[in-house]
């Protein structure tokens, strides 16, 4: 066998100390609240595996998006049993087996800060009247894997046109939901909970952005961020945070989970970017879920016609 030496690994490739405490504190907490779950005696392994969610409600009077991608989809298994949610753990087939004791209903979302519609919104009156698209969308993760999704949603700029922001808003932050009762994951220090993310305010305006609350269809399963999320399909996919409970209005950036956790590796933009690598790893080619040849990553994802304008004169590798 053959074993490296100290001289031989690179800084790269050593763990810190901290994110390596925190992922064996998450370990032994996830394999805790599986033994309620259900885990084989004498066995580290679950009884049930990763499996597909199960189809939901169908959402009507959907229309199909002049703004969406024509490419192939990925399959609703693929979509549903691979998904980064570090709430229900940080394996990408954790959230399949964990997320299910979510209760996506009845849900709140609360506005605050600098708007003049401050309110809890119930999700009912949220959807109310508001014209669903499906939207064919590439996502791009910073770990190199990517896949297309026909997310269900609207213009998230529908909905900040409601709360009526001040002159003082610049930026937008959203919170997920952290409630350690439904979500394992939550137990362990492996982020600063409740999860947070941010854009600013002509980000958050374009026409891309959408709040999704529908796949293939259907209601948004649990996994995928049930039962409203953010999809930004032009940055790194944890900029679109999963079930949101807040949206507060800022003059000031927001700080964000991963900028605040590790800011050598994710910054508070987090655009597609192949020409910035990320520092473990480079960022020039991904990995299309169900494919085995590596392809090519494009500048913003693939929509830099839409959105580069957003970022002119902006050193890219600098606001990364």
């Amino acid at each position: 066998m053959l074993i490296k030496r100290p001289s031989d690994i690179r800084s790269s490739e050593i763990t810190e100390k901290k994110v390596y405490l925190n992922r064996r504190e998450f370990v032994a907490t996830a394999a805790a609240a599986a033994a309620g779950f259900g885990v084989l005696a004498g066995s580290n392994q679950l009884i049930e595996a990763a499996q597909p969610a199960p189809h939901g409600r169908k959402l009507e009077g959907v229309k199909k998006s002049p703004l969406s991608t024509t490419e192939k989809l990925n399959s609703w298994q693929d979509i549903t049993t691979y998904n980064n949610y570090y709430e229900f753990g940080t394996d990408k087939d954790s959230p399949s087996m964990l997320a299910k004791g979510l209760k996506p209903s009845p849900w709140n979302v609360l506005v605050d800060g600098e708007c003049a519609k401050k309110a809890s919104y119930h999700l009912e009156d949220i959807l109310k009247g508001q014209a669903l698209e499906e939207r064919i969308y590439r996502l791009r993760c910073v770990e190199r894997w990517s896949m297309v999704i026909p997310w269900v949603g609207f213009p998230l700029s529908d909905f900040i046109k409601r709360c009526e922001p001040t002159s003082k808003a610049k930026f937008v932050e959203f919170t997920t939901l952290a409630d350690a009762g439904q979500m394992v994951g939550v137990r362990s220090p492996v982020l600063d909970w409740p999860y947070t993310e941010g854009l600013r305010m002509d980000e958050a305006m374009h026409p891309l952005a959408i709040l999704a609350v529908g796949l293939y269809g259907e209601v948004l399963p649990n996994q995928n961020g049930a039962p409203i999320r953010l999809v930004v399909p032009w940055k790194y996919g944890f900029k679109s945070i999963k079930s949101i409970v807040k949206i507060r209005f800022t003059e000031r950036q927001p700080e964000t989970a991963w900028n605040k956790s590790a800011p050598q590796e994710y910054g508070f933009y987090s655009n597609v970017n192949p020409q910035k690598d990320h520092p473990r790893w480079s960022q020039s080619v991904e990995r299309r879920i169900g494919e085995f040849i590596q392809r090519r990553t494009l500048l913003f994802n693939g929509y830099a016609d839409q959105v580069s304008s957003l970022y002119t004169g902006m050193d890219l590798n600098k606001n990364y």
